[in-house]
Order: C-alpha cells, then sequence, then structure tokens
C-alpha cells in the first residue's frame, strides 16, 4: 500500500492545485474517519474546487491591480459622523454592475474611500466580473504617454473592458484639458454598459479646478452622474484620529509599506 506521502505526490503529480500540506491533512481525517470511496472522492473533489477557486481570485486580484487591502468587514462603521452603511450594504449585493451604473465615493482624505472602492473591487471579482484599479492620475498618465493614436486605443481596452472600473482619489492631482477629454472618452464609451467607481474629495461641482480650461466638463459630469450611486463619507481622518494604529488605517491598503534601510 502506498504511503500518504507518495498518494499526495500522485495527486499532485496528475494536476490537482490544492497544496500539499492540505491534502495530506485530508488523508489522515479519510482515513481517521473511515470514509467510504464515494464520500472520499466526493471530499476530496470539494477540497480542490475550493483550492482551484482561491488560486483563481488571487490571480485574477493581481492582475486586477487591487494591491493589498483590508477587508470591509474591517472597517470601523463607528468612526465616520456621516456614512450610509445600507448602501455600501446594497453594493456589495453588485445589482450596480448588472445594469451598468456608476458609485461615487465622496469624503476628505483618510475617512475610508480606498478601502470601500477596493472592497467593491474585491466582491466583484468574487462573484467573476472582471474588475481593474488605477488612481486616477496613473491611468491618465499611462493613456496620455501612448505615442501614436492606435498604441492610445490598445492602451484604452485596459480600461474599458472590465465589468467594474475603479478611478481613485480624483482631485488630488491637478490635470490638464488633454487629461479631461481621456477621462470623458473612457466614462462615455463605458457609459450603460460597464460600471465605473471614482473616489473623491470633490463635489461635481469643484471637478473643473482640477480640469482647468476642459470644455468637456460639463459632458463628463453628465454622462457619469446620470446613473450614480452616491456615497458620502463624513469624518475626520483616520490618520489624525488614530496616528500609531497602522493597522486599522482605513486606506492602509492602498500603499506600499516602507521599511528602514539596514
Amino acid at each position: 500500500m502506498a504511503s500518504e506521502s507518495d498518494l499526495v505526490e500522485r495527486l499532485r503529480r496528475i494536476g490537482l492545485r490544492t497544496k500539499a500540506d492540505a491534502l495530506g491533512a485530508f488523508l489522515t481525517h479519510a482515513h481517521k474517519n473511515r470514509l467510504g470511496p464515494t464520500e472520499t472522492i466526493e471530499q476530496l473533489l470539494d477540497l480542490e474546487e475550493r483550492s482551484r477557486a482561491a488560486v483563481n481570485l488571487a490571480r485574477r486580484t493581481r492582475s486586477a491591480c487591487l494591491g493589498t487591502f483590508k477587508p470591509l468587514d474591517r472597517f470601523d462603521w463607528s468612526h465616520p459622523k456621516e456614512i450610509d452603511r445600507a448602501l455600501v450594504e446594497q453594493l456589495l449585493q453588485l445589482d450596480f454592475v448588472e445594469r451598468g451604473e456608476n458609485v461615487l465615493i465622496k469624503g476628505a482624505s483618510g475617512v475610508g474611500k480606498t478601502m470601500i472602492a477596493q472592497g467593491l473591487g474585491h466582491a466583484a471579482l468574487a462573484a467573476g466580473y472582471s474588475v481593474r484599479f488605477s488612481s486616477l492620475a496613473t491611468a491618465l498618465a499611462d493613456l496620455i504617454s501612448q505615442e501614436s493614436l492606435p498604441a492610445f486605443e490598445r492602451r484604452l481596452r485596459r480600461y474599458l473592458r472590465p465589468d467594474v472600473l475603479v478611478l481613485d482619489e480624483l482631485g488630488y492631482v491637478p490635470c490638464d484639458s488633454r487629461a479631461a477629454d481621456v477621462l470623458y472618452n473612457i466614462v462615455s464609451r463605458r457609459h450603460d454598459h460597464r460600471s465605473t467607481v471614482v473616489t473623491t474629495n470633490l463635489s461635481f461641482k469643484q471637478w473643473g479646478t482640477v480640469f482647468p480650461g476642459a470644455a468637456c466638463i460639463a459632458a463628463l459630469i453628465d454622462r457619469f452622474n446620470q446613473h450614480c450611486h452616491k456615497l458620502h463619507i463624513t469624518a475626520d481622518s483616520w490618520r489624525e484620529t488614530h496616528p500609531f494604529d497602522h493597522d486599522q488605517d482605513p486606506d492602509a491598503g492602498s500603499r506600499p509599506s516602507r521599511r528602514k534601510k539596514r
């Protein structure tokens, strides 16, 4: 009779993706509980399906550029002075994605806008939707840097194809009218077909200050706002009120960690 380690090796060799230690633990469980052949196969298939789903979700999360983030079950709902928790929970049902509707998350810096946007993106990924996350400044710089119209159109597909596009931090970096035209291109071509989530510290009437002189701002806001869920967060910055509690920082997951050089 083959040893447990030999069985694990053979299972891995024929293509099972479940980790070796998890397979070993399952074989021990099956032997200890004297599972019958049908029950053993059924539970092994369940284990493999869960493993493949987890690996697939991790791969798609990396591809979506969500970065490191904290799950929304760690969001401190008692911190904001004002937040529509019912709306967040409704959005997590993802009906807005099915209908191609947009989401605006507005609030000052450090109130959890990015954490909620990442949470919506991850929920969409887990449900099988395609997602892309980017700061608005990075996305616009990426597109404007393309040296020809064909190259621009090819790169633009990166932002047009996902079922959910998250553009983070509108209002933190000033942009020119060309950038406004690019953003309008994205929003208008996704309009009524795919969902766009924008986080910002500005009201719609202040968007023109980010793109001074841009003629398309009114049309951009009109398209984005037509079918849009608006979440307004009123709160003091978490980083100011919890200066040493980095583990609970609502937006900490969107920034790389800094380590001291030795």
